[in-house]
Order: structure tokens, then C-alpha cells, then sequence
């Protein structure tokens, strides 16, 4: 492999992951009101409808970007253009069949899933306002595929921004007017809950709106990518034409592992809230209580965590048709190589993410969601932060996998660790009483487990061995170094600027050391630093500050 093919990979998928924290941040900016217009009630019906429709994308729409990129790149690599674009019709096929269906069950059966399964009939309205979002993002995943499988990260990473800020605009609106309507629909005891559940109903509407602008953003730059792509087929290196039959029969193959693999992976979050409600419930816990608490869970901590966990995805997207670019062309050395490089720069973002959380997590809670009482939500990101670590080396993980052809591996991997997360769950609720706290400790196990899996089986199918000092130790040492600095600072400037602004200087304290102690142990390099956005200015700043010679 090519630096320039080198730098150019680790160019995009620093876009892509950028562009993932930028969203995210939007999206932590954007629940704050919204989680203060639900309150922890309407959060609980929020969080419970976002579980039933991630889990409606595994099925649909999730493995679609993986599985259209790693198909579309591996033609692309060997200059088969008509049949990568014939990849691209199949996908939309299967976009259609398994959105629209998929689609209908949700809409349909919303009373049921809100009744019978989660137990919070008050979710319906939610629901099925979102329903018909499932399909518009199973055609999302099919165009961002197809520009990925070209080694293009850029539409993706535009789509996500255009998407998360008319989310962002609508949700807060959303909330806002359909709170008073759900206030004004009955009176009594019950005002309460429906303005609560209109809330979430109303949030859900922002979800549907910025899909759709994504949507529409990429259908024109796909009418004007096309005229190019058209030129490259006329100088396509294969003759022979896949046959409707055959692409069928591949993305079939291709999907259904990737599919599998996710829904396992993400289940969880659906099977932890249906336990835990059930359990909570037997237990003789109030209905608006245990809501209350899942709502604590999915507004404050899931939000939080899910930032560092969407640059690991980011990471992963990138890394996948390149990997599978270098398989087609590169030595075993190469593919390691690749590992490793994504791997670290996964870690590099974990690791104190992970360390801030369990030391800074209340302090950044009562900063950002100021009306609400976050003791529960701070001990769980005491306990749960270790797992954002967990977390996005399994993604790493599962994409190399993925990758190099094994797609049985990931499902298989992922199904045992599921199995001892719902036997650990079950412990922790029924026997410890640990009701909330037991997602989170069993949710370390479910991650921790996958990645020994994984590891076990990138060992075996490649000789792949994990590095360890400039991954997991340098980090982490730079990361206790930045947890006791910004503890200390914290304390300081909270006597005399109040807690608020002492979290703010915190936080940017521990960004700055954190990074100053990762080049002095030389964590990174200077070419590595390079091949970032702006890296060449980066590092004449590094310079002047004599952190780098």
C-alpha cells in the first residue's frame, strides 16, 4: 500500500469520524431542551421507542453502508464499474422490500410492541410517528454505501451534518408544541404522562425530518455523480455483467452475516429495557418510576457515551473498503498494519473519554442538563464508563472481521457474549437488586466478552496480534495523568467560579494535557499527525511549543 493511499484512507475516516463528533455534539446540544421539555417521563417513552426502531434499522438499513461499501469497493478495486453500480440497484432493491415491510410491522403493531412487550402503552404515539423512518434510512444506508465503496467519506459526512441539525431544529419544536397538546387531550391524574408521551411523540418528528433532507441532499449529488460514473464504465476492465441473479445472491450473503451480527450487537439495549421493565414491574417498582429511570438512562447516559462510540463507527466505515481494497491488492502485513492504525486512533479517543466520564461525570451532567437531578445518571457513568472502551474496540474489531470475508465470526461472537450479558442482567436484577445500575455492569460484560471473541478470532484467520503499549498503555497513562489535572482544577476554580465554569476550564484543561502527555510519551507520530485535517499546521504548532523536534 501507497502512503498516499495510506494517508488519503486515514484522511477520511479522520472526516468521517470529525463529522460523527460534530453530530453528535449537535445532538447532545439539541437533547439537553428536549430533555428538559420531556422530563425523565417523557425521556423513559423516548428512549424506549429509539430501542424498537434501532432495532427495525439492524433489520433493514444498518448493514446496508457496510455491506454496499464492501461490495461496491472490492469492483471498484479492480475496475469493475458497471457491476459496481449494479451492486447499487440490487441494494435499493432490498431497500425497499425489507424497509417497507419492516416499516408496516412497526406502524401497525405499534400498540402491541408499547402494550404487550415494553409494557408503556403511552409510547404508542411515538412509535408510530417514527415508523416511517425506517424506510427512508434503509435508502440513506444504500446511496452513503455506494459513495463510501469509491473511498469518498464526504457525502456521508455532509448527509449526517444536514441531517442532525433540521433533526436538531424540529425535535426541539416538536417537543415543545406537542407537550401542550398532549397536556390539553385529558385532564386529571393523567395530564402529566400524555403531555410527557405527546413530548417524545413530537421529538420522534425531528428523527423523521432530518432523514428525509439527508435523503434528499444525496439523491442530488448521486444525479450528479452520475454523469461521471457513467464515463468511468465506458472504461471498465471486466466485460462480463453480473447477472440481477448473482448481485442478488451476494448482497444476500453479504447482508444477512452483517445483519445478524448488528442486530445481536444492538439487541441488547431492546432486550435490557424489556427485562428490566418486566423484572422492575414484578418487583412491584411503579410504572412512572422504572420509566423515569430508563429515562435517566437513554437521555443522560446513553447520550453521553454514544459520542466517543460514534467515532468508533465512523472509524470502522472508512476502514472497511480500504481494508478490503488492500485484501484484493496487499500483503498480510499490510491488513495488520491497517488494524493497528485504526485501532489506536479508536483507543486515543476511548480511553480518556472513558476516564472522563468515571471522574468528571457528574460536574459535565449538571452543566449540560441543569433542571435535572443527576446522581442516578452520574453513577452510572461511573460505573458504565469503562465500557465506551469495550465498546469501540468490538467495532474495530467486527469491521476487520467483516473485512476479510468472516462474517460468520462476528454473529457467532456476538450471540455467546449476548447470552452471558442476559444471564449477568438477570443475576443483578433478581438476586443484588441493582435495578438501573444492572444494565450498565452487565453491558461491560457484553463488550468486554465480544472483544476477547474477537480477538481470539482475528489470531486464528489472520496471525493478527494486538499491539499494546501505543494502543491501550500510552493512552491510559496519559488519560490518569488528565483524570488527576482536571480533578484538581475542578476543585480549584469551583471555590471561586462556582461549579459550572469550573467544569467548563476542566474540560479543556484535560483536552490539552491529555493530548501534550500522549506526544511526550509518544503515543503519536509526527506523520501520523500529519495525515489529519490541517495536520501540517498541527504540527508546526506542536513545534513551536516544543512538544514535537
Amino acid at each position: 500500500m501507497s502512503k498516499k493511499k495510506e494517508n488519503s484512507f486515514l484522511m477520511q475516516g479522520a472526516i468521517l469520524a470529525a463529522t460523527a463528533l460534530i453530530t453528535k455534539i449537535i445532538g447532545l446540544a439539541y437533547r439537553i431542551p428536549v430533555t428538559n421539555i420531556m422530563g425523565a417521563e417523557g425521556n423513559g417513552y423516548y428512549g424506549m421507542v429509539f430501542q424498537v426502531y434501532n432495532l427495525a434499522l439492524m433489520l433493514t438499513s444498518y448493514s446496508l453502508p457496510t455491506a454496499v461499501s464492501k461490495l461496491v469497493s472490492a469492483r471498484v478495486a479492480t475496475g469493475q464499474y458497471r457491476n459496481a453500480y449494479r451492486v447499487f440497484h440490487g441494494a435499493m432493491t432490498f431497500a425497499i422490500i425489507a424497509g417497507g415491510i419492516v416499516t408496516a410491522i412497526v406502524f401497525f403493531g405499534a400498540g402491541f410492541i408499547a402494550t404487550d412487550i415494553m409494557k408503556m402503552d403511552l409510547s404508542v404515539y411515538a412509535l408510530r410517528v417514527l415508523a416511517p423512518c425506517i424506510l427512508v434510512v434503509a435508502f440513506l444506508g444504500v446511496f452513503r454505501g455506494f459513495f463510501q465503496g469509491f473511498g469518498t467519506m464526504i457525502p456521508t459526512a455532509v448527509s449526517q451534518t444536514v441531517e442532525q441539525i433540521i433533526n436538531a431544529i424540529v425535535s426541539i419544536v416538536g417537543a415543545y408544541m406537542l407537550l401542550k397538546v398532549g397536556q390539553n387531550s385529558v385532564s386529571g391524574a393523567d395530564k402529566k404522562s400524555y403531555g410527557a408521551a405527546y413530548a417524545a411523540a413530537g421529538a420522534t418528528l425531528g428523527t423523521v425530518a432530518g432523514a428525509l433532507a439527508a435523503l434528499v441532499f444525496l439523491i442530488l449529488l448521486f444525479c450528479v455523480f452520475r454523469k461521471g460514473f457513467k464515463k468511468q464504465m465506458k472504461h471498465d476492465t471486466e466485460h462480463r455483467t453480473e447477472s440481477g441473479k448473482h448481485i442478488a445472491k451476494v448482497l444476500l450473503f453479504t447482508i444477512a452475516p452483517v445483519i445478524l451480527s448488528a442486530t445481536v450487537y444492538n439487541i441488547s439495549n431492546l432486550l435490557d429495557q424489556a427485562v428490566f421493565t418486566n423484572a422492575m414491574a414484578a418487583q412491584g417498582m411503579p410504572k412512572k418510576e422504572y420509566t423515569e429511570l430508563l429515562g435517566m438512562f437513554s437521555g443522560q447516559y446513553d447520550t453521553i457515551t454514544n459520542i466517543p462510540l460514534s467515532v468508533a463507527s465512523a472509524l470502522a466505515a472508512s476502514f472497511m473498503p480500504s481494508l478490503v481494497a488492500t485484501i484484493q491488492t496487499g500483503s498480510r502485513k499490510e491488513i495488520h498494519n491497517k488494524i493497528d492504525l485504526v485501532s489506536r486512533f479508536n483507543m486515543i479517543i476511548a480511553i480518556p473519554c472513558a476516564a472522563a466520564f468515571i471522574t468528571l461525570g457528574k460536574p459535565i451532567l449538571d452543566l449540560l442538563y441543569f433542571t435535572q437531578d443527576n446522581t442516578i445518571p452520574a453513577m452510572l457513568l461511573k460505573i458504565g464508563g469503562i465500557s465506551v472502551v469495550f465498546f469501540c474496540l468490538s467495532t474495530v474489531t467486527n469491521a476487520a472481521l467483516q473485512g476479510m470475508d468472516h462474517m460468520s465470526q462476528p454473529v457467532k461472537n456476538a450471540a455467546i457474549s449476548l447470552v452471558i450479558h442476559l444471564v449477568a442482567l438477570y443475576i443483578m436484577l433478581v438476586a443484588f437488586h441493582w435495578n438501573i445500575y444492572s444494565i450498565v455492569a452487565s453491558k461491560i460484560i457484553f463488550a468486554a466478552a465480544i472483544c476477547v471473541l474477537n480477538d481470539r478470532d482475528l489470531r486464528k484467520c489472520s496471525g493478527y496480534v494486538q499491539e499494546y503499549r501505543k494502543t491501550f498503555i500510552i493512552p491510559g497513562i496519559s488519560a490518569i495523568i488528565m483524570s488527576i489535572v482536571a480533578l484538581g482544577v475542578h476543585l480549584v476554580f469551583e471555590l471561586f467560579a462556582g461549579p459550572h465554569i469550573a467544569t467548563v476550564i476542566a474540560v479543556l484543561v484535560a483536552i490539552a494535557v491529555y493530548f501534550v502527555a500522549l506526544i511526550l510519551l509518544k503515543g503519536v507520530t509526527e506523520a501520523e499527525i500529519k495525515t489529519l485535517p490541517m495536520g501540517t499546521k498541527i504540527v508546526g504548532l506542536f513545534k513551536k511549543l516544543h512538544l514535537l523536534r
